[in-house]
């Protein structure tokens, strides 16, 4: 009787422990507001459908992004990343979106900054989202915890490059963070080649960098895709999303996924 009643004990301990640590390992994840970001109901679930290939949860917490932090995201384009972002920062920090300039005279640019205005009007989320052109001085010199930018590298090759590298320098508070994401080509690819092709190499992101004072601290392959052979006949936009090449050999490039990525981690001392 004794016996049976010591197993009984036994069994009702650990039912009840496992349970316990189901429920404290769902608290803990619920709890984490990072992750409450990245699932928040206000995402477009064609964005969210990226996420198994641009890992926003992983990608944010390698560039140490807090909540109370003042954030300046550059060229947000649709607003993939603003989408994370203004709820992550929505109770404490600051998001400012440094989107195509306003008075562009280029249609396509003006069109793509009209769409994302509408866009932060339509949810209530947005509401703290301060818009900015890219070419501006961004932020108040030294006021920015952190500025962010995803695959956009490729569009600002040249003096562009070092715009807008000088002015996010600028802004950052020392010991600022610097997060870049872009798609990553072969070492020694020119510079004539990384323009057509839409990849860059690590070591001119990281040229550019510290030519403008930053330090790398970090860079990691947590958006490595070693299936990307980089040597598509429409660049970068051969692979998924783009699929420049619409059907042709579509199975193909879906299969290799989106594009092999450098994501480093720079600091202003």
């Amino acid at each position: 009787m004794i016996v049976t009643k010591l197993k009984l004990d036994k069994y009702f301990f650990s039912k009840n422990f496992f349970t316990f640590l189901i429920i404290f390992f769902s608290f803990s994840l619920s709890a984490d507001p990072l992750q409450k970001a990245v699932n928040n109901e206000f995402r477009d679930l064609k964005n969210t459908t990226r996420d198994i290939y641009r890992n926003p949860y992983e990608t944010l917490s390698f560039f140490e992004l807090e909540p109370s932090m003042t954030v300046v995201e550059l060229s947000p384009g649709g607003g993939w990343y603003t989408e994370i972002l203004a709820s992550y920062l929505d109770n404490s920090g600051t998001l400012i979106a440094a989107h195509f300039d306003r008075n562009s005279s280029n249609n396509y640019l003006k069109k793509s900054r009209i769409n994302f205005e509408k866009k932060i009007s339509s949810e209530a989320i947005y509401n703290k989202v301060k818009i900015v052109d890219l070419t501006s001085k961004l932020s108040e010199p030294g006021s920015v915890d952190a500025v962010l930018t995803f695959r956009n590298l490729h569009n600002w090759l040249g003096p562009m490059m070092d715009k807008v590298f000088s002015n996010t320098f600028t802004a950052l508070k020392s010991g600022g963070i610097f997060g870049i994401v872009e798609h990553r080509a072969l070492k020694g690819t020119s510079m004539e080649d990384m323009k057509k092709s839409g990849y860059v190499t690590e070591d001119h992101a990281i040229k550019i960098a510290e030519k403008h004072g930053f330090r790398l601290v970090s860079r990691s392959e947590i958006n490595a895709n070693p299936k990307d052979t980089k040597n598509h006949p429409k660049g970068v936009w051969t692979l998924p999303p783009s699929l420049r090449l619409k059907e042709k050999n579509k199975d193909k490039y879906v299969a290799i996924g989106e594009s092999d990525r450098m994501t480093l981690l720079f600091k202003k001392p």
